[in-house]
């Protein structure tokens, strides 16, 4: 399901690729346009995903069954949906979130070397089944993404071959459905990439308040 109103954008890739950074330079380039936008983020961007952020995040958490995981993450989807970007796409924003359900199916899925088709339908439950109109795949190798953290998550601190199913699946998820995705060389200059992704962008803005 894609939105009728307002437009959703999603930013995808491995740790330390810059999602963040572009997600803001989007936000913000489409604010000084007179889009109304709203910024936000998967794990942990509602009271309940806090908890759950701070639960699989945290080194102190240890082991997990992986199949826990999955439905922590699937449980802080649910809440952010229907409390953060449904509500603001009824309004006709543009929601723009840092992670989203690619995130679970390539972590939890691929990395954890799950049924992939299981937990897809564990998070598209969650989620309604709200897919994005972009998903913003910023690819990066791996061991690069991760050299620019001093201190590692719980998740950070997995094995490279972990990152490396992380990475490849993002890679077959956009490959899959390139008009809905956009996949960009993450060692560009952040400028370039923000300006590839607004132009990829504006195209959708029409469901878009101003």
């Amino acid at each position: 399901m894609h939105t009728t109103t307002g437009v959703f954008v999603a930013f995808e890739g491995g740790d330390g690729t810059g999602k963040s950074t572009q997600a803001r330079a989007l936000s913000g380039a489409l604010s000084d346009a007179g889009y109304r936008t709203l910024l936000t983020f998967e794990p942990g961007d509602t009271a309940v995903g806090k908890e759950m952020r701070r639960i699989v995040l945290d080194p102190a958490t240890g082991e997990l069954s992986h199949r826990t995981e999955v439905l922590l993450y699937a449980a802080d989807k649910a809440e952010h949906v229907d409390t953060v970007v449904m509500p603001a796409l009824r309004r006709g924003e543009v929601v723009i979130t840092d992670r989203y359900v690619d995130s679970t199916l390539a972590y939890q899925g691929a990395g954890r070397a799950l049924d992939l088709a299981e937990v897809e339908q564990v998070a598209r439950w969650a989620t309604r089944d709200l897919r994005p109109d972009l998903t913003v795949v910023l690819d990066l190798e791996p061991a690069h993404g991760l050299s620019r953290f001093d201190e590692r998550d719980r998740i950070e601190g997995e094995a490279p071959e972990f990152f490396v199913r992380t990475r490849e699946a993002f890679l077959a998820l956009a490959a899959v459905d390139p008009d809905h995705y956009l996949v960009v060389d993450a060692a560009r200059p952040a400028d370039e990439i923000a300006e590839v992704v607004l132009t990829r962008v504006q195209p959708l803005l029409e469901k878009a308040v101003r």
